[in-house]
């Protein structure tokens, strides 16, 4: 949860301490997004695109030290982040309610394309659903970057098509 009144050198402290208590399993999806880094880093802070690709919507524009909450409607679910870090159409990183610290790098090619790469770390080393929790989360990325790769090349929403 996110403090206002906290220096942000205190809260990476706080995510350390979180991240020591959870297994140190990287779960890395990557797309090539045929998009410049500027588009598709937009795509993700500002809360007008986010429910084109992602979730319904998104309570405000994704910076640093905010708490975003998030809504999948056809669900009825929300649930909040934190904003940890965000560089410019370059990187953003946020942890969940959960625990979890999930990273997103974008690496702008030659050709004005984008190679994007999500890594979601902090699963328990003892949580006897660790494997369907790793791939359930693997089935979420990739999910949401085709849908973000809909959205950005070809203008279609792809959003909550998937079924469980």
């Amino acid at each position: 949860m996110y403090l206002p009144n906290i220096p942000c050198q205190y809260r990476r402290r706080k995510r350390k301490k979180i991240e020591s208590e959870l297994i140190s399993v990287n779960n890395l999806t990557k797309m090539k997004i045929g998009k410049p880094a500027n588009e598709v880093f937009e795509a993700f802070v500002d809360p007008e695109k986010i429910g084109s690709f992602w979730f319904s919507s998104s309570s405000e524009r994704w910076e640093e030290g905010k708490t975003i909450t998030l809504r999948y409607e056809e669900y009825d679910a929300q649930g909040d982040i934190e904003i940890l870090e965000v560089e410019k159409n370059s990187k953003i990183i946020f942890q969940d309610e959960e625990g979890h610290i999930v990273t997103i790098k974008l690496k702008e090619s030659d050709d004005s394309s984008t190679i994007i790469e999500v890594n979601q770390e902090g699963f328990k080393e003892n949580d006897t659903e660790l494997i369907n929790q790793l791939i359930d989360n693997k089935e979420g990325w990739v999910y949401m970057l085709t849908c973000l790769k809909g959205y950005l090349e070809y203008g279609v929403n792809l959003r909550a098509a998937l079924v469980k």
